[in-house]
């Protein structure tokens, strides 16, 4: 007789449950993550009313791995260019309302009476606001397209960031049981080491691997390749001292950078769902649900501070960052809940045994009753800032304005910030470089170099190896001219800025300097070595300044051609005539275009726009469709059109337009391409349904310049002539082909 692992019986067990309790939670318009929750509790050991798991030493790896993908999921999402882009509102607003509330958490903690650590991990938990509940409500109502809405996505986006150097430095409380600031100026010196060790290599070597893999890349050796990415990064980190879910993170943004983004993506969301469901079931696992009921009273409490507590405190940093009164109260009151970090934080404090028994099930509870109020807290934002900006005193709401006015005068950047963040930033990644190289790529080096030759030991061989390694980095850290306009601008115009700006030359010696000294305390003796190290130095940046400069730019390139990567692909296709432009739409389920054919929809006809390619959710792509191709349920539309045939467009099929985040066909082979009509050419005469361009050459006409006249998306009826100008929108290998055959030439 043969019996079934445990581990297969248990995950039968949880995906059973979890199915019927997700299914009634979608039912009644409910977060799915509440759903999996209360799975977990019923399969539990504390709910008797079925089954328990019995292997849970093996549940709790999967629901590890379902921290890992979820986390690799969000980095996915992230990107580190959002950070630079959410602006300065964002940030600032972000970063005060975590403060607050974890200050806050630690007093309400206190106050109970709990331990330092319970207070602790209590202010971690409910600084977090939940990424995945905020943007299915702002969905949900309509409210994605505000300017407020925008805001909201670029917090979420910092305290993505912030979670995660959180579960890195609670971890560390939790090992050392007490708080030093030594301790944690070191805990946090090594995250931004490793930080800019990993994003500066990584988007180097990443990027550029699955370029030259793109062609050996189909669905399933790209998920595998990401997915082998992720886990390699996570153990890394771990070996690093840091948690897995870190590295997976880091991976995740590290890939948001490349052209497969949105691909790995999507590939990646059906495993980040099951092993997410695992975790999150897991989670329920621990809930008591007497605890619960034992401390009623403190999930209310804490409820009521989370939902006060954050909204005051989002709409006070907006409004010092210098939003105005009504769009700050509308930022603060959509950020008054926890979410999916809480439970993460939460499970953190459990598995390292160091936060009581009582909090876990209190956190499931401020969640729940947090996530049921969020939307009624978004709707009645509006109202509720109307009504404060007619109650107030009219000299406060002057007061804020002016304040909001000078706020915008202080954001402008400076020729001396720009300037001073350039060198921070070029002493801070290439410092780094040369950290890592010495450390190590040199102790490798003299195991390879063993006793050395020439009667010179392995360790001088070692040494000066990796000198030349490293001397492009001091070269570039040190005597590389940065900023040169602003530079410039400061020592000829500001007189009083020579000083600072001579600080700033030596800080950069003075740094090559100590580069040079580790060196030599690692490879040789100390005393005259350094002389000549330095020495060595200067001769070689005189000698081969040229070289060193070239070999600097080539690595420059590539580096800012990686991180551009998506916006460059992006722009290829942004080369529409006059005012056209592409966008992507997504095909809501509900919309009534859904399983409608594109003669039936008569898009063009209607709204003036073409789609020249949709992608299917089960990865098809189809260029230039045809009249009998369907659209169905969770297509993406990339639609050629001006901003206001675009609106018309989305109001009619009820679909959000958004950034063109271009499918990954799209990404490379999507081009357009301008060709006049020769009077040799066979298509002078011919419709455009006539012609094959659209069958042969897998395009299609979006615009005709005839003399001054310029039509835009003509219909498959329009006529060419001689000497007519054709946008075509395509693959541009095969329109240069098949345009070369009906002998048109390239404008």
């Amino acid at each position: 007789m043969h019996h079934t692992p445990a581990l297969i019986s248990d995950l039968g067990l949880i995906l059973s449950v979890a199915a019927v309790t997700t299914l009634v939670f979608k039912k009644i318009k409910q977060p799915l993550v509440l759903g999996y929750i209360i799975a977990g509790m019923l399969v539990g050991p504390n709910v008797p009313l079925l089954p328990s798991v019995l292997d849970e030493a093996s549940i709790q790896v999967w629901s590890q791995l379902g921290v890992i993908f979820l986390l690799f999921s969000l980095g996915l999402e992230f990107s580190f260019k959002k950070v630079m882009k959410v602006g300065g509102s964002a940030g600032i607003t972000a970063l005060f309302t975590v403060v607050f509330m974890s200050v806050a958490g630690w007093f309400v903690g206190r106050m109970l009476g709990w331990s330092t650590m319970d207070s602790l991990f209590l202010g971690g938990i409910i600084c977090m606001s939940s990424t995945t509940i905020i943007a299915r409500a702002l969905d949900e109502l309509g409210l994605k397209t505000q300017v407020f809405a925008a805001i909201v996505v670029g917090m979420l986006v910092i305290e993505d960031v912030v979670a995660v150097l959180l579960m890195v430095l609670l971890g560390s409380l939790a090992v050392s049981q007490h708080f030093s600031g030594a301790t944690l100026l070191w805990e946090l010196g090594k995250l931004g080491f490793f930080l800019i060790l990993w994003f500066a290599v990584g988007i180097y070597l990443i990027p550029t691997l699955l370029q030259r893999t793109r062609k050996l890349m189909n669905d399933e050796t790209l998920l595998v390749v990401a997915l082998g990415l992720c886990l390699a990064m996570a153990v890394f980190a771990s070996h690093a001292g840091f948690s897995s879910a870190l590295g997976a993170f880091i991976m995740g943004a590290l890939l948001a950078e490349t052209v497969q983004a949105e691909r790995i993506e999507h590939l990646v969301k059906p495993v980040k769902d099951l092993f997410g469901a695992v975790f999150f079931v897991s989670v329920g696992m621990m809930l008591d649900p007497q605890v619960l009921v034992d401390h009623w009273p403190t999930v209310l409490l804490l409820s009521a501070v989370v939902v006060v507590g954050q909204s005051l405190s989002v709409t006070a940093g907006s409004l010092i960052a210098g939003e105005p009164l009504p769009r700050a109260v509308r930022v603060g009151m959509s950020l008054s809940q926890i979410g999916e970090f809480s439970f993460i934080i939460a499970t953190l404090g459990m598995t390292l045994k160091v936060t009581s028994d009582f909090l876990y099930p209190i956190v499931i509870g401020v969640a729940a009753v947090t996530t049921f109020t969020t939307p009624y807290m978004i709707k009645s934002s509006a109202p509720f800032a109307d009504w404060l900006g007619r109650v107030l005193p009219k000299r406060w709401l002057q007061a804020l304005e002016r304040y909001g006015q000078q706020a915008d005068q202080v954001k402008e950047t400076s020729a001396w910030r720009t300037l001073l963040r350039l060198y921070i930033i070029n002493l801070a990644v290439f410092a780094v470089l040369c950290i890592a190289i010495i450390f190590a790529v040199g102790p490798l080096l003299i195991e390879v170099f063993g006793k050395g030759f020439l009667g010179l030991g392995g360790a001088f061989w070692g040494g000066i190896t990796t000198f030349i390694l490293v001397l492009p980095f001091i070269w570039a850290m040190s005597f590389r001219r940065i900023g040169r306009n602003a530079y410039r601008q400061l020592w000829l115009n500001k007189r009083h800025m020579r000083g600072p700006l001579v600080i700033l030359e030596l800080v950069r010696v003075s740094a090559a300097v100590l580069i040079i000294f580790l060196l030599v305390s690692m490879f040789f003796s100390p005393g005259w070595s350094l002389v000549a190290l330095l020495l060595l130095t200067v001769v070689s940046i005189l000698v081969f300044r040229q070289r060193l400069h070239r070999f600097y730019l080539l690595m420059e390139q590539r580096f800012f051609r990686n991180l551009n990567q998506r916006e460059l692909s992006m722009r290829r296709t942004d080369l529409a005539p006059w005012d056209m432009h592409l966008a992507q739409v997504r095909l809501r389920p509900e919309s009534v275009a859904a399983g409608q054919s594109l003669k039936e929809l008569q898009l063009r006809e209607k709204y003036g726009v073409n789609i020249a390619l949709i992608e299917r959710s089960s990865g098809l792509t189809i260029t230039a469709p045809g009249a009998d191709h369907h659209l169905f349920p969770g297509d993406n539309l990339m639609v050629i059109g001006t901003d206001q045939q675009l609106a018309d467009l989305q109001a009619a099929l009820d679909v959000p337009r958004t950034t063109p985040d271009q499918p990954h066909l799209a990404k490379e082979d999507l081009r357009m391409k301008r060709f006049r009509i020769t009077p040799q050419s066979p298509l002078a005469g011919r419709r455009i349904h006539d012609s094959g361009i659209r069958d042969q050459a897998g395009a299609m006409v979006a615009g005709v310049e005839r003399g001054q006249e310029r039509i835009m998306n003509p219909n498959g009826t329009f006529t060419m002539d001689v000497n007519d100008v054709l946008w075509l929108v395509g693959n541009g290998e095969k329109i240069k082909e098949f345009m070369e055959e009906q002998k048109a030439v390239r404008e």
